[in-house]
């Protein structure tokens, strides 16, 4: 990255009222094509289709943002790579803007495969603290539902293979009955602390699950 382009993106978050976040664009970027442009062309199509947020270089290490926004960001881990969908959670409005990229001439890439794993399971982290955030019954009750409903109808019947006679007790279908029961049962709960503690954490903040940008007469 050129830091040289840092003022040109300052400068225009500066004029734009109605921009909250830009992200730079290594739109002529200086890697190799199958080894870094590819993954990442792959990357970047997977994070805007889950996240929402339609973004060319999620990769691009220029960003610039009003102070406001980023205040309200909470950074776990290694989320920085998802900062402008983070951001477009907090009610942010994201431009990109093409930044200049130079090829590397010291040292070594440090991205490999185990980054990339690192990156998916982030990305599942993200989905799932956006969607789900506020309330996670539905991501747990929802399975578990599903899950507890299967073991009922299996073990209903083999209840009725029982009343008819049959020997059921060495079968492994009502083990699976048994465990997709258990499971089931145990999602739903799970879904249900998720809620109290949601509860909790937003009373804690003084009860605001949104954010207000401006408010008018």
């Amino acid at each position: 990255n050129d830091p040289f382009d840092i003022p040109a993106m300052l400068d225009r978050l500066d004029s734009d009222a109605g921009i909250d976040v830009i992200s730079g664009w290594r739109e002529h970027r200086q890697d190799k094509a199958l080894s870094r442009r590819l993954p990442s062309y792959i990357a970047n199509a997977l994070i805007s289709r889950v996240t929402g947020v339609q973004l060319n270089d999620y990769g691009c290490a220029l960003k610039a943002y009003r102070r406001e926004v980023i205040d309200r960001i909470r950074l776990y881990g290694e989320l920085h790579r998802f900062i402008p969908s983070l951001a477009r959670d907090v009610g942010a409005r994201i431009a990109e803007m093409p930044v200049r990229h130079h090829a590397r001439t010291h040292g070594v890439s440090k991205y490999g495969i185990d980054r990339t794993f690192r990156v998916v399971l982030d990305l599942m982290l993200i989905v799932f603290f956006m969607r789900y955030r506020q309330r996670p019954l539905h991501a747990f009750g929802g399975l578990g539902l599903w899950l507890a409903a299967l073991g009922v109808a299996i073990l209903s019947w083999l209840g009725l293979l029982k009343l008819l006679g049959e020997h059921i007790a060495g079968r492994p279908l009502l083990t699976v009955g048994v465990l997709l029961l258990l499971v089931g049962v145990q999602l739903v709960v799970a879904g249900l602390v998720g809620e109290l503690l949601s509860r909790i954490y937003h009373e804690g903040r003084g009860g605001a699950q949104y954010h207000v940008r401006d408010t008018r007469n």
